[in-house]
């Protein structure tokens, strides 16, 4: 009887280890299926935001045979609502970057810093909220020297002291979230900054008929009488607004020929953002499309997840 007992014993200890055993493999499995599924989706996904890249840069070719000008009102500005792809949906939209301020043109040729450019960032950070001396910390990390610019400028001896150290760019940046690197910027902060700026090669102009209303209020000082954001709507619904016309019957002769320069009504740079859902997985793509001249475009950067 004794024996018995412990055959049974033993055989109920091996069906459970069995069916323990079982269970682990079956999630282990089930697991793996998952992860597999995921990633041949997000494989999908990625391929489906390159085709739509592509489409994006054809139709800014396109824009450029047929126009001298960009504005909200062409082709290109009109984002493409939800359209089906195999097992899910992708959503675009495109943006002219030249309708924000370029955080690179804080700086001259030279490496040294534009004095004008500042001037105008420290104009719309006030538009926006911000705190205006976030313009010359920006400019001390762009320039190519080491030494703080006066009051609010920081150098390598500000940010070798933070944890972990690094080092100013003391060149131009690529992305704007290189503004979380100086020394006391916020989230908050930053969020306020960042649909209002960019991160492009030295010397592109603002445009005009895409900048939002606080960058147009704060191309000169004084302001300007572009800087309603519903009179900007509705006057953009058919064409360009402000044109360069506009603002040079607004403004002195003596403002308008120190504005000229730095803005137009065209651009070259935008900003492609595909979004691509298949199953559970989602995958978002910011592509920066540079445009030449006869209206060939290229990728110069793209960034997964984040702008």
């Amino acid at each position: 009887m004794r024996q018995r007992g412990v055959a049974l014993i033993m055989a109920i200890v091996m069906v459970a280890i069995a069916t323990v055993l079982a269970v682990r493999i079956g999630t282990r499995a089930s697991l793996d299926t998952r992860r597999t599924a995921g990633l041949i989706a997000l494989d999908q996904g990625w391929h489906v935001a390159l085709g739509a890249e592509a489409w994006a840069i054809e139709v800014l070719r396109k824009d450029r045979e047929d126009s001298e000008t960009d504005h909200p009102a062409e082709r290109w500005a009109q984002p493409i609502p939800p359209l089906p792809v195999d097992g899910g949906a992708v959503r675009g939209a495109l943006e002219d970057m030249q309708g924000r301020f370029n955080l690179n043109n804080l700086l001259l040729d030279d490496g040294t810093v534009n004095e004008a450019a500042v001037k105008r960032f420290e104009r719309l950070l006030e538009k926006v909220g911000a705190d205006r001396r976030w313009a010359r910390i920006a400019a001390d990390w762009l320039d190519s020297d080491t030494v703080p610019g006066f009051p609010d400028g920081a150098e390598d001896g500000n940010y070798l002291s933070q944890n972990p150290p690094y080092r100013a760019a003391n060149g131009p940046v690529t992305t704007i979230t290189e503004l979380m690197a100086l020394p006391g910027m916020t989230i908050e902060e930053y969020l306020r900054i960042r649909p209002y700026v960019a991160a492009l090669p030295l010397g592109t102009k603002i445009n005009l008929c895409t900048a939002s209303a606080p960058l147009l209020a704060a191309l000169v000082e004084g302001g300007t009488d572009f800087g309603d954001t519903d009179s900007l709507v509705a006057n953009r619904r058919t064409g360009c607004f402000p044109t360069l016309d506009d603002v040079k019957a607004t403004l002195s002769n003596e403002d308008f020929l120190a504005l000229q320069p730095v803005i137009s009504e065209s651009s070259d740079w935008f900003r492609a953002v595909t979004a691509v859902s298949i199953g559970t997985s989602e995958l978002t793509l910011y592509s920066l499309i540079e445009r030449n001249d006869n209206g060939s475009g290229r990728t110069v950067l793209r960034s997964t997840g984040t702008e």
